[in-house]
């Protein structure tokens, strides 16, 4: 991993102007009479770091869910590659390189922290029933890959020493940084951060922003729903601002916190 952790290689990439991984096209969703996302529109490059901001209420967790595959557009499409993924689902984004992190993580509390990274392997042999008996040697071999890689990850949230401890006694920082390693192992190219700050004291905090930087570092694209202004401002270069379900305004993180729309947006929220 990179080691120099105060750059910001997703500005950069950003300026030279990087590839589009993730198009939301005039997006629309509606739930009876409420439209949630009305005609939105936005691009995540590949290599970037861009955040997503906006008051309550906003329409930035429905958002979210119809870039992670959680929901299908009323109107408009998600675009991967180039591609219309609209109407697939969430495991299907997992496939085309989007992983995603939940506001409140939920590992499965009675298996080992271990196990739980083990659950975001991806394509092996030995889910087939019928490779255990025709390939065990490939089954077993994969299998040692996979929990070399996952102690790795584990390493890197620095979890390594609650490997075999059940999920259920991790605080809920660490259970963010558990969600970060499982899905890390299925190598994704882009990641949506549901509010990674929520619930987490500073010391893991500060685990849990330098850990995403090493991540853009190595070329992978985040998307980052936060109300942490300060950790917003730290990680991204590029910050889109949502009210009422449309696109409001979006630039670096200080042009936007001092934009008048923006302000009057968070004011009318408070009143």
């Amino acid at each position: 991993m990179p080691t120099d952790v105060d750059q910001q290689p997703g500005e950069e990439r950003a300026a030279q102007g990087g590839m589009a991984l993730i198009q939301v096209r005039d997006v629309a969703m509606q739930f009876g009479g409420l439209r949630a996302v009305d005609g939105l529109s936005l691009t995540l490059h590949q290599g970037e770091m861009l955040g997503l901001i906006g008051p309550n209420g906003a329409g930035k967790t429905t958002l979210f869910n119809l870039i992670a595959g959680s929901l299908k557009p009323t109107a408009g499409g998600i675009f991967i590659d180039d591609r219309d993924v609209s109407h697939e689902g969430a495991d299907r984004r997992i496939g085309h390189g989007v992983g995603r992190t939940f506001q409140i993580p939920r590992p499965f509390a009675e298996m080992t922290v271990l196990e739980n990274v083990l659950t975001g392997r991806q394509h092996q042999a030995g889910e087939h029933i019928w490779m255990n008996f025709l390939r065990g040697g490939q089954v077993a071999r994969e299998e040692r890959q996979a929990v070399e890689k996952a102690r790795a990850l584990l390493d890197f949230v620095t979890l390594s020493h609650l490997e075999s401890e059940p999920a259920r006694v991790l605080s809920g920082g660490q259970r963010k940084l558990l969600e970060l390693a499982r899905i890390l192992m299925a190598d994704p190219r882009a990641i949506l951060l549901d509010e990674p700050a929520a619930g987490v004291n500073p010391s893991l905090l500060e685990v849990i922003i330098e850990r995403i930087r090493w991540l853009n570092a190595d070329g992978k694209s985040v998307l980052l729903i936060e109300h942490n202004m300060d950790m917003v401002a730290r990680l991204c270069s590029r910050v889109v601002v949502m009210a009422a379900g449309r696109y409001l305004t979006e630039g670096t993180p200080d042009e936007v916190v001092r934009d008048p729309a923006v302000i009057e947006a968070y004011l009318g929220e408070a009143a």
